[in-house]
């Protein structure tokens, strides 16, 4: 993750997928992701104006990428306030960011710890990582309940 060139892959490979599906048919696209996944996810909101959703799970760039004035679509968030990768009082930050540029967001946090919606967390055997049934099932049903706002 730290070699990443986060605006390139926002900029150049998930807009690059949402111009397709729309090109193709979709009259609406949104963008979600995991960990760097959420990160992307993030810029994808500032440098992909064609998206029309953004959820973002448990991960965010640094914060210097965001320009909260470039984001258009909605977002939802899912942050554990216990991940030791991204913390909290950055996610508190970057809802500041997002405050101060008019931005439709609503963030979520979950005591949990990262990765709390993955099944396989567990089976990595380090501690900062736990699966977390309960916080995974509210998140998704967050999450579909937003894609169905937005997306239909």
């Amino acid at each position: 993750m730290t070699g990443l060139d986060f605006g390139d892959a926002a900029g150049q490979d998930v807009r690059g997928a949402v111009q397709y599906l729309k090109a193709t048919g979709s009259a609406k696209a949104g963008v979600t992701g995991f960990c760097m996944g959420g990160a992307l996810t993030v810029l994808a909101a500032v440098n992909v104006p064609e998206a029309d959703a953004a959820v973002v799970w448990y991960g965010f760039p640094p914060l210097e990428y965001v320009d909260a004035s470039k984001i258009t679509a909605p977002m939802l968030g899912h942050f554990a306030t216990e991940d030791e990768a991204f913390p909290i009082a950055k996610v508190d930050e970057l809802e500041q960011k997002l405050r101060a540029a008019s931005v439709a967001f609503q963030f979520h946090r979950y005591h949990a710890k990262h990765a709390f919606a993955n099944e396989t967390a567990d089976s990595k055997n380090l501690p900062m990582l736990k699966y977390d049934p309960a916080a995974a099932a509210l998140a998704w049903r967050r999450t579909m309940e937003f894609l169905a706002l937005h997306l239909k």
